[in-house]
């Protein structure tokens, strides 16, 4: 097994002695194409294997074993033009996307159609190609490895300030598809996937438990469905679902699920068995988004936009997860509509409210899971009471952080406790993290549900960091009150004319 977290550090210093290359995010995003090619190779060649009449969607001389697995091979200005004046033109725009390799030659050219080559020295280059090419991506142990390096990956893009929206923690990920459970027929749908991270543990979670057979195999890629408007981020989740075995990971979009069409028209055939997400939040969208909403949803706040895409994407009887803020469940305007129909329309049965530093250092805003279940009309009003359960800090710990992260096995008291939503989670108690709420009391707080544990006295926390997440929180809140009110006046001075 070659040493694949030192091989990572030695082509980040590489890279940092190239001109071109400006900061963390643009080295990672030269990393990930690189190793996109590399990744895809060594596929090809296990593919190879199987398959006696295999053709791959890329030139023989484009293919990454004929330009660079040679250490001796093109370097200096001759790689640079390779690069730049035959690799990318024809990656980006000259691929056949016809015939047997078509779906092969469309993932390829969607990963690159916003990839740029921002290293300037053809040197530097083959030093970097060189690196990648002592990890061999069809040995386990080296896929297991770069498993582990590639969240590192994700971690470093989100402390060039970048991408805090696009990495959930594997703990979380972990949970959620362990509660939902996604079973092999069903279609799995994260609208906002990010690098894929509810994606890969839901193939994870499908073979583990449901894959029996080829066929099963084939059932579950077809069930697999992601939407991610950034092009690093679903550069990184198609080259995650490779690793996961996906050989065409074709349902990987690159698109905007919020703007892609008009909430009124997207129908049953757009509808799925699961949804499980973590919507970025306290950001706002570009200027018009929010028409492609019914007046009543309408909003620029993201995570609002997506509650509202969620429940309209839903099946009859589907199921799903979304994390969302603080602010979510005590927001009032628009909010108050959302919850309102998100309560009429689905039964809202489980919050798990998830304590302080879950997203640290990257966020301090507290965050929740909720997990619901749409129903038929015929079953509105769905929601008749709601179950929170508080999740505590692991005996010992109190934040978490780079070094002490949230851990899936925190989560099993939650899981012994669950139940089956079969028979209504009959058996469920009240313990000291659990509690039910009915909805009468929801409507009569003005469908707030920013509702504190009954059974913990009203607590003092004078820890620094934690008063400055709060402040900072406080301040999201009213920059969202801000907006809203600026939305509102619009409308009015609109209607006036």
């Amino acid at each position: 097994m070659s040493n694949v977290s030192g091989i990572i550090k030695s082509i980040q210093d590489i890279m940092r002695k190239d001109v071109g290359v400006d900061g963390d995010a643009q080295r990672i995003s030269q990393l990930v194409w690189m190793f996109f090619l590399k990744i895809y190779d060594d596929r090809e060649e296990e593919i190879e294997l199987l398959e006696d009449d295999y053709k791959s969607p890329l030139p023989e001389h484009l293919r990454w074993r004929n330009w660079a697995a040679d250490p001796e091979g093109m370097t200096g200005d001759g790689l640079n033009d390779f690069v730049n004046l035959q690799l990318f033109p024809t990656l980006k725009e000259k691929l056949d996307l016809n015939g047997p390799t078509g779906q092969r030659a469309l993932v390829i050219r969607n990963i690159f159609e916003d990839a740029y080559n921002y290293m300037k020295s053809g040197t530097l280059i083959r030093q970097v190609i060189n690196k990648i090419c002592e990890i061999n991506f069809n040995n386990t142990e080296d896929r297991h490895t770069f498993g582990s390096i590639y969240e590192q990956i994700l971690k470093d893009l989100q402390s060039a300030g970048n991408a805090g929206e696009f990495y959930t923690p594997r703990a979380v990920t972990q949970f959620i598809v362990n509660r939902v459970d996604p079973k092999l027929e069903e279609s799995v749908l994260d609208p906002a996937c990010g690098t894929g991270g509810f994606l890969a543990c839901t193939i994870d979670h499908k073979r583990n438990n449901y894959v029996k057979s080829a066929a099963d195999e084939g059932t579950l890629v077809n069930s697999i469905h992601g939407v991610e408007k950034k092009a690093l981020p679903h550069m990184l989740c198609t080259t995650n679902m490779i690793l996961h075995g996906i050989d065409v990971p074709i349902q990987i979009e690159h698109d905007n699920m919020l703007s892609r069409r008009s909430f009124v028209d997207y129908g049953e055939k757009d509808r799925v068995n699961v949804i499980i997400t973590n919507p970025p939040f306290g950001g706002t969208e570009e200027d018009g988004v929010e028409n492609q909403f019914p007046a009543t949803y309408r909003t620029r706040e993201t995570a609002d936009l997506f509650m509202a895409l969620v429940v309209k994407l839903l099946k009859n009887n589907g199921r799903a997860a979304v994390v969302l803020p603080d602010g979510f469940l005590f927001g009032e305007g628009m909010k108050t509509r959302l919850k309102q129909d998100l309560l009429e329309k689905c039964n809202l049965h489980t919050i798990v409210r998830l304590p302080n530093g879950v997203f640290a250092p990257y966020t301090g805003i507290k965050t929740n899971i909720l997990f619901f279940t749409k129903k038929p009309e015929s079953e509105q009003l769905a929601t008749k009471h709601i179950w929170f359960y508080d999740h505590p800090y692991p005996e010992g710990i109190t934040s978490y952080n780079k070094t002490k992260p949230m851990r899936f096995e925190e989560f099993q008291t939650e899981i012994d406790w669950w139940g089956k939503e079969e028979d209504g989670f009959k058996s469920r108690k009240e313990t000291e993290q659990a509690w039910q709420v009915s909805i009468e009391d929801i409507a009569a707080r003005n469908y707030n549900l920013d509702i504190k544990n009954p059974h913990v006295g009203e607590q003092v926390n004078h820890d620094p960091e934690q008063l400055l997440a709060e402040y900072s929180q406080q301040q999201a809140e009213i920059q969202s009150l801000r907006d809203q009110l600026k939305s509102i006046l619009a409308e009015a001075l609109a209607g006036a004319k």
